[in-house]
């Protein structure tokens, strides 16, 4: 498997999410406690960036809709968005974040 060198793990806020390419995909990253999450960047139900939204715990609100993701397997927890968004595999090693460009989900 494959890892892209993305950033800094100290670029991503400790309330909030990040967005990146990866591969030319568009990828939100989250950081919480010590662990970083990588999921897809747009919202499977309006396709607006989720980076831009808000975070709680482990799932990522859609700012347009209030749509919310769970950071660990991309699925919805609450409508209006009732498909998943992909998830990627994130490795942190030197203080950087790598993320595998294949969805897990």
């Amino acid at each position: 498997m494959s890892f892209v060198k993305v950033c800094p793990v100290d670029k991503i806020p400790a309330e909030g999410a990040i967005a990146v390419e990866v591969d030319d995909t568009p990828v939100a990253l989250v950081r919480r406690d010590d662990t970083v999450y990588a999921v897809s960047d747009l919202c499977s139900h309006a396709e607006v960036s989720l980076s831009e939204g808000e975070v709680y715990d482990t799932t990522i609100e859609c700012w347009l809709h209030g749509s919310c993701f769970d950071l660990r397997t991309g699925r919805p927890v609450n409508p209006p968005a009732t498909q998943p968004i992909a998830t990627y595999r994130v490795k942190v090693e030197d203080g950087f974040v790598y993320v595998s460009p294949d969805s897990e989900g």
